[in-house]
Parts: C-alpha cells; sequence; structure tokens
C-alpha cells in the first residue's frame, strides 16, 4: 500500500508534483479511469506534497529571519499578520523538537532548537 511515510523519503517535491499531475489530470479527464492503487497513489503524493510545502516555507521564513526580515514582513509575504507568522513558525520548532526527541535522528536538536527560537526572537521584532 501507497503512503505518505513509505513514498516522502525516496521523492522530491518536483518529481512528487509532476508525478501528482500526471495522475490528477488523468482522473480529470476521465479518459481512462484510475485504477484503486493509483488513486491511492494520488492521496498520498498529495500529503507528501503539502508536508514538504509547509518544511520548505519554514525553511524559508527561517532564511528571511537570517536574512534581516521583520515578523511584519514575514507576514505580509505570507499573506498572514506577523503575530500568526511568529506563532506558525513557533509550533515548526516545536514540532523540529518533538520529532528529535521521538526519533533521535529527525528533527533538531536541542542546540539547533535553542538557535532556532533565539533567531526567531519576538512576534514584534
Amino acid at each position: 500500500m501507497v503512503t505518505p511515510e513509505g513514498i516522502e523519503q525516496d521523492i522530491t517535491l518536483t518529481s512528487a508534483s509532476a508525478r501528482y499531475d500526471e495522475l490528477w489530470v488523468r482522473d480529470a479527464v476521465g479518459e481512462a479511469p484510475l485504477g484503486r492503487g493509483e488513486v491511492l497513489e494520488l492521496l498520498a503524493l498529495g500529503e507528501v506534497i503539502a508536508r514538504k510545502a509547509v518544511y520548505g516555507r519554514q525553511l524559508a521564513v527561517r532564511s528571511a529571519r537570517r536574512a534581516g526580515a521583520s515578523w511584519a514582513q514575514i507576514g505580509a509575504a505570507l499573506g498572514v499578520s506577523k503575530q500568526a507568522a511568529w506563532e506558525a513558525h513557533g509550533r515548526w520548532i516545536d514540532d523540529q523538537a518533538e520529532q528529535h526527541r521521538r526519533s533521535d535522528y529527525q528533527g533538531l536538536d536541542a542546540e539547533q532548537i535553542a538557535a532556532e527560537r533565539k533567531l526567531a526572537g519576538r512576534a514584534d521584532g
């Protein structure tokens, strides 16, 4: 069975998007109905794309902070308030810490988390 976890490590965002698009177009046009396995692959690919996009967005937020962007600027670039951008990044940091606690190799370790929290600063910064 295709699962996001089963394919996430072996596929890039670009290749996941290309395959998703291929299946989606075939399904939308309806010339040859997708089989159960392909429909499940379509669902799993959608989840992988969403996960990778969220992770990439938070890495870009971190890069913006390193480049000196304020939370107001980051929020504007994301189409949200500075508070919402800061809170979302804080949740991402918390999630990275939890992943590391659970697996000891995924996510960010305690030193990296401390550096991320320092870089994030306050929402008004």
